[in-house]
């Protein structure tokens, strides 16, 4: 079988790598590069100690290695993407459009194709029921990254492998160290897809720049501070602010207004809410949940994080599906993406953006 294996010079490629290997096959090895190194504007991704790793992972294992560009592809699709959301007062996902257009979508297009798999260090599985490849998570649930894939379609589902996905982190680490991998003790990456740990605000203030406007109480309607743009905060945010007599968290914005809306306290209310509509709704692999016309059980996530929170799903006009939620959940964002996990939480189902 010929594999292509994208390779990011992490640990977690890096041991996908060897696992590869072990299992007898030789993979071509892709590092994506998009040439983002701007000191003018304060993105330093480490590209370079990237291409020396997976240069050595190469050498090392004996497998042919490319360096291909999707520099012109990554702007239009993913950041074109992120900077429209975050000015329509929305907050984005670039690592699912990441997914779905650059390392899933133009990488098939231009180089994908000619190989019978591509390879990954995502902590995600797939499953093969009744002759259908599904998305399935990851045997270590709190590494888990099938929320970051959930708008992939079936094709491209289909062509993945996910070598790491029945392995724990800590397993990933002991061979990276056993192997001697210089990614063994390299923390995993924080930031936005491709970009590095970046300083995320001075990065939005050099595209979007600053334009002041007020904070006011939701509760009382009084003015309480000032900002320097919405498009620097989200929703349940906390730190940064500025405000005194705290803590104050973000509970909605007004983009025609340029105004934050906060509450006060260590647990405000109106942090909660249990309802969450999607539009521009999609199965990865087909629907197994049946009729929507009434209210399934499924679990759901509506951010990265390890925790499936359980709820129903119900089609509730011909572009809204709505979940409702058992119990009340902090910081419903609009413009991030809830994800759709069977009952049991084995099975990645499907996506929306949270309006």
């Amino acid at each position: 079988m010929n594999i292509a294996m994208l390779a990011s010079g992490g640990v977690d490629s890096s041991v996908a790598v060897y696992q590869l290997k072990e299992a007898g096959y030789t993979p071509t090895l892709f590092y994506i590069r998009i040439g983002m190194e701007d000191k003018d504007k304060n993105l330093d991704c480490h590209s370079e100690e990237d291409i020396e790793i997976v240069t050595y992972i190469a050498r090392k294992y004996g497998c042919p290695m490319e360096i291909v560009s999707l520099h012109n592809e990554y702007w239009e699709y993913v950041m074109g993407y992120a900077f429209e959301t975050i000015k329509r007062g929305l907050t984005p996902n670039p690592d699912v459009m990441c997914n779905k257009f650059i390392k899933f979508g133009f990488f098939e297009k231009y180089w994908g194709k000619d190989f019978d798999k591509i390879a990954t260090g995502h902590y995600a599985n797939t499953r093969i029921m009744d002759d259908i490849t599904y998305l399935a998570t990851a045997k270590d649930t709190i590494k888990d990254q099938t929320d970051f894939l959930a708008q992939l379609n079936h094709v491209q589902i289909s062509k993945l492998l996910f070598p790491i996905g029945n392995m724990m982190k800590g397993e990933v680490r002991t061979i990276a160290l056993q192997q001697n991998l210089p990614s063994a003790r390299r923390k995993d990456s924080q930031g936005i897809c491709f970009l590095g740990n970046i300083n995320y605000n001075q990065f939005i203030r050099n595209y979007l720049g600053e334009k002041e406007g007020d904070i006011i109480d939701l509760k009382s309607g009084h003015i309480v501070g000032r900002h320097k743009g919405y498009w620097f905060h989200t929703i349940g945010q906390r730190k940064g602010l500025g405000l005194s007599g705290g803590p104050w968290f973000v509970i909605k914005k007004d983009p025609e207004q340029n105004i934050l809306y906060v509450s006060n306290g260590s647990d405000p209310e109106t942090q909660y809410g249990n309802i969450l509509d999607l539009s521009g709704f999609q199965f990865i692999s087909g629907n197994p949940l049946g009729d929507l016309s009434h209210n399934t059980p499924i679990t759901f996530k509506n951010r990265h994080t390890p925790e499936f929170t359980p709820g129903t799903i119900q089609c509730i006009d011909n572009n809204i599906v709505r979940i409702t939620s058992e119990k009340k959940i902090q910081g419903i964002a609009p413009g991030q993406f809830g994800v759709i996990y069977s009952h049991d939480k084995e099975l990645c189902l499907a996506s929306g953006i949270i309006q």
